[in-house]
Parts: structure tokens; sequence; C-alpha cells
């Protein structure tokens, strides 16, 4: 990547962001977040410097920086995608750790962050906007809807889809094949053996709806 890259958001999705794009040597310009308490401070030697609407410094996107969108909130990742697309006709870049593994023959949209030691396999699928956490697994043929977020260590065996913005807790194991629905929530250390309705939550081995 030539350009440096602004990230919007400076908490904890923001700082894996940061991990991933300096452990391949990318410029990290500078972070942006909404919480006056960070801003004026540095994280990694990165300045976090104003608001995620800063326009003065948003006009950089496209030509001299590209963009990464990290903050906490879901919808809050969506919209300011959605702001870049329109506003500034640019897409968030991906922010991929150099301890991943990314099949070439693996799928992937925008805006998506893939831990250190997380993979992915050749003919699986990420949307946009997806969160992989560290060791996490999407497995062949599995797909992952757009804004889904997988914690450390999850893994989506042969075969899985994840619907948009679904949350996979971390250490979470999906058997190969099942549906979890979109906005559905999967608890930390579940195994999932059955399909998981939309905006549903289970949780435990086997995994059962809470």
């Amino acid at each position: 990547m030539e350009n440096p890259v602004i990230i919007l958001g400076a908490q904890a999705v923001g700082t894996a962001a940061l991990d991933a794009f300096q452990s391949n040597d990318v410029v990290v310009y500078c972070l942006l977040d909404d919480d006056a308490a960070l801003q004026e401070t540095e994280l990694n030697d990165v300045p976090v410097m104003g608001n995620t609407d800063d326009k003065e410094l948003l006009k950089l996107l496209g030509k001299k920086c590209e963009v990464f969108v990290a903050t906490e909130d879901t919808a809050s990742r969506r919209s300011l995608t959605n702001m870049l697309r329109e506003e500034y006709s640019v897409a968030p870049v991906n922010a991929i750790h150099a301890r991943a593994s990314v099949s070439a023959h693996a799928w992937l949209g925008h805006g998506n962050l893939v831990g250190a030691n997380a993979v992915v396999t050749g003919t699986a699928r990420l949307g946009d906007g997806c969160i992989l956490g560290a060791n996490a697994v999407v497995d062949v043929k599995a797909e992952v809807g757009d804004y889904a977020q997988l914690g450390a260590g999850a893994i989506l065996n042969a075969g899985v889809t994840v619907g948009e913005q679904a949350f996979i807790g971390a250490g979470a194991v999906i058997v190969a094949g099942v549906k979890i629905g979109a906005k559905a929530r999967v608890g930390a250390g579940s195994v999932v053996v059955a399909d998981v309705a939309a905006g549903q939550t289970v949780f435990g081995n086997p995994a059962q709806k809470v």
C-alpha cells in the first residue's frame, strides 16, 4: 500500500487495525475518534487527532490517504462506510495482519480486519466491514456477511454461512454447514451444531437458545 492510512476509531478495533497495518510497515497518518478523552493522545506513537467526521483530514482521502473504519459499534461502522462512499467516493481498505493467512483464492470485500494468525482459506468469502480476531479460522466455502464479527479463536468450519452483523464469540466453533442468521449472537466458547435464526442468541455446548 503506497499511501498512508487514516483509521476512524482509536479504541479496541482501532488498536487491532493499527497493529495490522504496522505489521506490514504501512504508514498510519493518524487516528480519529469521537471520544474527546482520546484526542490529542498517541497510540503506538501515532496521533489521535480529532473526530471521525473531521472534514479537513477526510479531504485527504482518495488522493493522499487511504482509510479504514474501526469504530466499535457495527451501526457506526456501516454509517461511516456509507458516508465515505457517498461524500468522498472511497471505500475502506482491508487491514490484514502480516501473520494472518489469507488464501489467494479467498474473496474479500472492503474494510475487513483480519487479526494476527487468523486464517481465511481458499473459496471462503468475507463481505464488507468484517472483523476477524486473532487466530480465527474461516474454512473452505464458508461465507461471512457484511459487518459480521468473529472473536479471537472462533472457528467456522467448511460451508458455514454467517449472516450480516452476526457476532461469533471468542473460541466458538460452528460445525460444518451450519447457518447463522443475520444479527444472531453466539456466546464465547459455544459449539454450534444446528442453524441459528436471525436475531437469536445461543450459548453452550451444544449451543442452546438463551
